[in-house]
């Protein structure tokens, strides 16, 4: 009579995949974030030993890069965008903006890698195709990237620091803004005065969107006659 198979055994072997490791890792990271990722917990998860998990990932700095690395891979592939350069940049920025709300985790985990160098490669790319002038596409390149990052992994902080409280809502924590800037002075502050009513009001993807658009606005002026 044949062996029966080992449950126990068949997942002690999928937590040797390095691929499955890291994806257990992606589970907990959205769980508990960057502290929430140990060996032990991921032995727990996958029912193995550290020591299996060692054999495929040296440390927990290499895990962090591993699972970014799962992140930004099919976001940087500009092959699946049929679309002009400025459209495949938008489409760009929004999806880096949508994983970094879903993994708010990855935000500190871009100044360790070289995704920052990726993207600026890829952004500069798309203006050269675009006729961006030569002598423009640095700086040009370099702010979107500069935008898209940043807008980005500020709302995921924004996003962390009202789950790490569990005590206000977005609109909640912006209902307070607002009441706190409709409080000041309309004469030392007339311009936020104005706006306050409007802060919890607006969204905050569509926001970022209309900021990448009015960098693309600008940068499709570069070159062109001063009036």
């Amino acid at each position: 009579m044949p062996d029966r198979p080992n449950p126990r055994a068949e997942r002690r072997q999928e937590a040797l995949s390095r691929d499955r490791i890291v994806a257990t890792a992606v589970e907990l990271l959205d769980a508990d974030g960057e502290q929430g990722l140990t060996f032990r917990a991921l032995a727990t998860r996958l029912s193995t030993g550290a020591g299996a998990i060692y054999w495929h990932v040296a440390n927990k700095d290499e895990l962090l890069t591993a699972a970014t690395d799962a992140m930004f891979v099919p976001i940087l592939d500009v092959r699946r965008i049929n679309a002009s350069p400025p459209a495949k940049i938008r489409t760009i920025g929004l999806s880096v903006f949508d994983a970094m709300d879903a993994h708010p985790w990855i935000g500190p985990q871009l100044s360790r890698t070289s995704w920052q160098t990726s993207m600026l490669e890829l952004i500069g790319q798309q203006l050269q195709l675009a006729g961006v002038p030569a002598p423009a596409q640095f700086t040009a390149a370099s702010t979107l990237v500069s935008f898209i990052l940043g807008a980005s992994s500020q709302n995921a902080v924004n996003a962390s620091v009202r789950a790490a409280s569990g005590t206000r809502s977005r609109s909640d924590s912006l209902g307070a803004v607002a009441d706190r800037w409709a409080r000041l002075d309309p004469d030392e502050y007339p311009f936020v005065h104005q706006i306050a009513g409007a802060i919890g009001e607006h969204d905050d993807r569509e926001q970022f969107l209309a900021g990448v658009d009015l960098l693309l606005t600008g940068i499709g002026l570069l070159g062109q006659p001063t009036p």
